[in-house]
């Protein structure tokens, strides 16, 4: 079977009329509009001919069709250029707590500027309160944006009545219809607005380009400024090919819409039948009445919407809507309409198209049933299996990757701030060191070192997967300059979603690297759970006075890291399925790579201070360093090892969660250079598994220490800093 796609609200195929329709302009008419010659005139001709027929699927006039690069612009348009040409006239503006991002975004950008905005509530259906958008009126609103169909729960608002609440205060009334159009009727007469946004792709247009439906006599300011274009009301060579393709999708919604609603309503509502049949508890969102015809939201109460989606793989749909894909918090739409936090956290978006197929539906519920029944704890659901399976993927299976699951330092912060701290005269390092492990004195020749470390999947193979962790758990051991001698196992695993033989793969990998490190496995805990997990509790032990800490780094000590950096990022890729064959095993080398040698060369060098890179990024680990060690800390940013693909995932969104709060939480403490970039600053901050080991060690011993750590394998190894002085900026970087 193949993937059904069940995403229609995120975007929509190209028609194949659409398709025939802009081929000419691929290979014959090249033009430009505005040039009087057969060429342009040409061209010109096909730009007009699309404005009659997207102006014919609004029912206005052709010269009240401004051609935008989206429905996003669209907004924006409307939007400012009313804020812009009234602003004698007022500052307030009104709009829902529900709308998309390009409404929200352009509303919050106005209020930088001085902007009142209104944000009017909505019921739990997500209708918006009528009575309390006509009692936020004043004498100085100046617009009215509220859009015609929600994009995450389907809710068609009633524009009529706004619209008559509009006029009767003579306020211009805007309304995003990028969701609506092709599913139900555009018509601004009988809608009542004085603008009406429109973007191609959602209705099996091409992408990047949209219209603004500006009524005549209403005057705008310019968002683009340039030649006159568009009756000079926005600049740009208008793109033929585009527009072209836009004009025929405009024609064909106008055509089939009938049709084509009933196609989309009749194989939603078989979706949901067959979904609420199997799963009585599921929870439908917004309002079944006043609904897009092909809008599915549906809530399943204790289950995670992430984890449903991943457990899907084969049915493309959304957990929320598509601009918060990466978001795993509620988003404002389901908020708005006052979900409970358990049943909200369970919401996911389905949405049907015209070419959506019953064969298609019957599939989907399936898999969606036995997915959600499988992340519900109910032995008569399921049943366990023992045998491999060699088409799992373990990150399909998991919402977080690695030590990228690690809480954000400031909530970590927040948490144990107010938390007592023992105090033993035994207690050598504790929670208040901010170091990776605990130390308690046995006596005077020995002390006892424990950490303990879990996460769920970074890759996708279970033997890989338990090596890594392993490795990860023990480097808190080696980061102390200690030796470890036994662990324990951690085990949360999800034995009705994954085979047995799973796990014994997982313990297996781990086995290899205890091994390879000369300790023992003496035992563990499991638990059953909805998302994998496994880690360690590892023991080991020290002589009392060479701890190595994060504490003790001196000014004008150099900075020695072990390890490229990036692992995040290209984790990120993998679960995607967008990470390059030939960056894979790099990875997966780095990651496995114990941190065994390069304490064992600690005897012959006189090491200040010790860490590894984890789950805070470099940057967050060597804050915590510079800090314990009251010292500043300068980074080289060009010779920090970085593994092969980290760029080319940052440029593709391989970006994730954990690395940007680490890096919102440096930019309070770090003072970076001029030419240091933004991806720079991801990379610095990216939150590692199994990372190097952070070394700070007299400068005049660096170079020999670093030879030492190549020869030995670290073939990354590279001084990257150095320490200094206290001072404002606790981190440098340039």
């Amino acid at each position: 079977m193949q993937p059904v796609y069940l995403d229609y609200n995120a975007t929509t195929p190209l028609d194949r009329e659409v398709i025939a329709a802009m081929q000419p302009f691929l290979s014959g008419v090249y033009g430009n509009p505005s040039s009087a010659h057969t060429f342009g005139f040409e061209a010109r001709k096909a730009v007009e001919d699309a404005r009659v027929k997207v102006a014919g699927l609004m029912s206005c006039r052709p010269e009240e069709v401004v051609f935008t690069s989206g429905g996003t612009e669209s907004n924006n348009y409307a939007i400012k250029g009313i804020a812009k040409g009234f602003k004698s006239k007022g500052r307030h503006i009104i709009t829902s707590a529900i709308e998309h991002p390009a409404t929200l975004e352009a509303c919050r950008y106005l209020e930088s500027e001085g902007y009142d905005i209104s944000y009017i509530p909505v019921d739990r259906t997500g209708i918006i309160l009528l009575s309390e958008l006509e009692k936020t009126i004043r004498k100085d609103t100046i617009l009215i944006t509220v859009m015609h169909a929600n994009n995450e729960i389907g809710t068609i608002q009633p524009l009529w009545e706004i619209s008559r609440i509009a006029k009767k205060h003579n306020i211009p009334f805007h309304a995003d219809a990028a969701q609506s159009a092709g599913k139900i009727p555009v018509n601004v007469k009988e809608l009542g607005v004085d603008m009406l946004s429109l973007a191609g792709h959602k209705f099996y247009g091409p992408k990047g380009i949209g219209a603004l439906y500006v009524r005549d006599g209403l005057k705008l300011d310019k968002l683009i400024h340039g030649a006159d274009h568009e009756s000079n009301r926005r600049a740009g060579t208008e793109n033929v090919l585009l527009i072209a393709g836009f004009g025929k999708a405009c024609e064909v919604a106008e055509r089939d819409l009938d049709r084509n609603s009933i196609a989309m309503l009749e194989m939603r509502d078989a979706l949901f039948m067959q979904i609420s049949k199997e799963i009585p508890g599921v929870v439908r969102n917004g309002d079944p009445e006043n609904c897009l015809p092909n809008t599915l939201s549906i809530s399943f109460p204790g289950v995670e919407a992430n984890l449903l989606l991943a457990a899907m793989p084969e049915i493309a749909g959304s957990a929320g809507a598509a601009c918060h894909a990466e978001h795993t918090e509620i988003s404002h739409v389901i908020r708005a309409i006052g979900l409970e936090e358990e049943v909200a956290m369970g919401t996911i978006r389905l949405s049907t198209g015209k070419m959506t197929s019953r064969e298609e539906i019957d599939e989907a519920a399936r898999q969606i049933i036995s997915s959600a029944k499988s992340l519900v704890f109910s032995e008569s659901m399921v049943t366990p299996t023992d045998g491999p399976d060699e088409d799992i993927r373990l990150t399909r299976f998991t919402q977080g990757l690695g030590c990228a699951c690690k809480m954000s330092p400031q909530d970590l912060e927040a948490v144990l701030k107010n938390l007592p701290v023992p105090d033993h005269e035994n207690i050598l390092v504790d929670s208040r060191h901010s170091d990776d492990a605990t130390i308690w004195k046995v006596d005077s020749e020995t002390a006892w070192v424990q950490s303990v470390d879990f996460f769920t999947p970074i890759v996708d193979n279970p033997f890989s997967f338990g090596r890594i962790a392993a490795a990860n758990a023990l480097s808190d051991i080696y980061a102390m300059g200690a030796e470890p001698l036994f662990a324990l196992n951690i085990v949360a695993f999800p034995t009705h979603r994954l085979p047995l033989d799973v796990l014994h793969q997982i313990l297996a990998g781990a086995q290899s690297i205890a091994d390879e490190a000369g300790i023992f496995i003496t035992g563990g805990h499991t638990i059953e759970d909805s998302e994998l997990k496994y880690g360690m509790v590892v023991n080991g032990r020290i002589h009392p006075e060479k701890i190595l800490r994060n504490s003790e780094a001196k000014p004008g000590d150099a900075i020695v890291l072990t390890k490229p950096i990036g692992t995040g990022i290209l984790a990120t890729a993998l679960k995607r399925m967008s990470l390059q064959s030939n960056w894979l095993d790099p990875l997966l080398d780095t990651m496995m790579q114990l941190n065994k040698l390069p304490v064992e060369l600690f005897s012959e060098f006189q090491v200040h201070a010790l860490t590894d890179v984890t789950g805070f990024g470099l940057l967050g680990h060597l804050l915590e360093m510079a800090r314990s060690s009251r010292v500043s800390a300068r980074v080289f940013a060009q010779e920090v090892p970085v593994l092969d693909g980290v760029y080319e995932s940052i440029k593709a969104g391989m970006v994730p969660g954990g690395s940007r709060q680490n890096l919102d939480y440096i930019n309070e403490h770090a003072r970076w250079g001029a030419d240091i970039t933004d991806d720079k600053k991801i990379i610095l901050s990216d939150a590692q598994t199994s990372g190097g080991l952070l070394i700070s060690l007299p400068v005049n011993l660096a170079d020999k220490f670093l030879d030492r750590l190549i020869k030995a394998g670290f073939h990354h190894a590279a001084i990257i800093g150095e320490i200094g002085s206290k001072t404002d900026s606790e981190l440098i970087i340039d």
